[in-house]
């Protein structure tokens, strides 16, 4: 059976810097192709994962995590069109966290990031005694949210995130939420994943 390869944390910030389209061709004995450039390949070929890691790890000049996940995995996940009732357009960005391995415990869904906090209706305005003025009390509400993870299959963490700087962080705290390392993909990168495997 074919499968997908995630390598996590590979050219970012300048560290670990690889060059994925090259490490195809010198594993191409799997049948491998590339996706992107930050470590993302369907190998067509079957061949046994332990075998497949450690190929990729010999071919790499650092050590990196390397997700391994079969490919009707992916295509399970991709067929069930999980962003069909989600918010779309320009400004957010659907996601899928691949995981290590399947996290110990799963939060309540959908996950807001920040946390919204109920609004105290009854808490008056604030006065400002410099200038004698009422500040309004901003209180979050659940429209507030910059990253939202909507369903979490096994070891793929589905989510939405709004095209802002300050959501970018909070991408970083899903493994901590979760418990488990994980490697961040673009949602448009599953699908050209999917499009391969439909090729086969």
């Amino acid at each position: 059976m074919a499968s997908v390869v995630f390598l996590r944390a590979i050219n970012v910030g300048g560290a670990n810097l690889c060059k994925p389209a090259a490490l195809a061709k010198e594993l191409s004995n799997f049948d491998i192709v590339n996706i992107g450039a930050v470590g993302t390949f369907v190998v067509r070929k079957n061949v046994i994962e332990s075998v497949l890691r450690s190929a990729i790890a010999k071919k790499l000049p650092f050590r990196c995590e390397i997700m391994i996940c079969p490919a009707r995995a992916i295509l399970d996940v991709a067929q069930k069109n999980p962003f069909a009732r989600e918010p779309s357009g320009p400004e957010f960005t659907r996601f899928v966290s691949v995981l290590h391995a399947p996290p110990p415990k799963c939060p309540r869904l959908p996950l807001l990031l920040p946390e919204p906090q109920s609004v105290a209706s009854s808490k008056p305005a604030r006065r400002d005694p410099r200038s004698n003025q009422t500040s309004n009390i901003k209180h979050q509400t659940s429209d507030d949210w910059l990253l939202k993870i909507i369903a979490i299959p096994d070891r793929f963490v589905l989510g939405i995130y709004r095209r802002q700087m300050k959501a970018i962080g909070h991408l970083g705290k899903i493994e901590k939420i979760l418990g488990v390392p994980g490697t961040v993909r673009n949602w448009n990168t599953i699908e050209k994943v999917v499009k391969v495997l439909g090729e086969e």
